[in-house]
């Protein structure tokens, strides 16, 4: 019996939630995913010393106004970054617009037609770029225009079914429910500590929204994200697609038995509820403290590494 990550393989399209070469190269997802953590870390790797050289040459060329620089060096050493994933996938890269902006529906249009100006200069077309935004209801209007313009989205921190189905009537390409974080919350903030896969939080979040996504006809792509165990992520074997860190792509790889797929497409099979307007989708996610919180908590942690990031670009300009 082949492995389970290989088996996995059958039910699921899986993809490297990493901006490490040589993860990708070993693990040959489909996609791969970045973040301004992601970046980050893929920063300090030497083999990604001359990207980071090529972007801040290239924003000195562009403006001698130093703010400008650090936005065009940031920019740039993002898509530098997509564009050598993007030399060893079949598929697409996801590359996240700045959390900063999560609450300003125009500089996410604008940014994101920024970062797909800069990929199209460098000789990838946008059906291979997947442009992330925090699912907050300004970043979910922000996919909605650029959808629209032929610009496909992966809608992030998604944590609330009311997130899920706004992502959803926008008309997003692609969502990310959290799958780790919901745990980690519930942990934190209940009296259980201990769930098992077909019971933790976040898989049924994600189970929940994949039902309701195939029972409506929804055609937006469920790709899980931020895993803590393999548990989770076999529990949602046949989702559209997952995204794994290299850790968890090694556990699976190395381990046996049977992989079985729990969730299916059964055909839509009821009509589609009236869209949701700002006032629901705002009391519905006030409603869900752990959507609240989490959504606050991942938007600043993100502003946090887009800030470091800046202080190394902002040393070499």
């Amino acid at each position: 019996m082949a492995d389970k990550l290989t088996q996995l393989r059958k039910l699921t399209t899986v993809v490297a939630d990493t901006g490490d070469i040589d993860a990708i190269r070993k693990y040959q997802p489909q996609d791969a995913t970045t973040n301004p953590s992601l970046i980050l870390k893929a920063a300090q790797i030497p083999e990604y010393a001359p990207l980071l050289a090529e972007a801040v040459a290239w924003a000195k060329s562009q403006s001698r106004d130093a703010t400008q620089q650090l936005i065009d060096a940031s920019d740039k050493l993002a898509v530098n970054i997509g564009c050598e994933i993007l030399k060893l996938i079949p598929g697409r890269i996801s590359t996240e617009v700045d959390a900063r902006l999560s609450f300003d529906t125009e500089a996410s249009i604008a940014k994101a037609r920024r970062l797909i100006e800069l990929y199209n200069q460098a000789g990838i077309g946008r059906e291979r770029i997947l442009i992330k935004l925090a699912s907050t209801w300004e970043g979910i209007r922000a996919a909605e225009v650029l959808e629209q313009e032929g610009i496909n989205c992966n809608l992030t921190l998604l944590f609330s079914f009311a997130q899920a189905r706004a992502c959803a009537e926008a008309g997003a390409f692609l969502i990310s429910p959290f799958v780790g974080r919901i745990l980690d919350w519930y942990k934190q903030n209940t009296a259980q500590k201990d769930y098992a896969p077909a019971e933790d939080p976040g898989v049924l979040s994600v189970s929940r929204i994949y039902d309701y996504y195939k029972a409506h006809g929804y055609h937006t792509v469920v790709m899980g994200a931020s895993f803590r165990n393999t548990g989770e992520i076999l529990e949602l074997a046949g989702c559209d697609r997952l995204t794994i860190g290299p850790n968890l792509l090694e556990e699976l790889s190395q381990a046996e038995g049977e992989v079985v797929q729990k969730l299916k497409d059964q055909g839509a099979t009821q009509p589609r509820p009236a869209p949701m307007t700002e006032a629901e989708f705002r009391w519905e996610q006030n409603q869900d403290a752990m959507a609240t919180e989490k959504l606050a908590e991942g938007i600043r942690n993100f502003a946090v590494d887009q800030g470091k990031l800046e202080e190394m670009l902002s040393a070499m300009l």
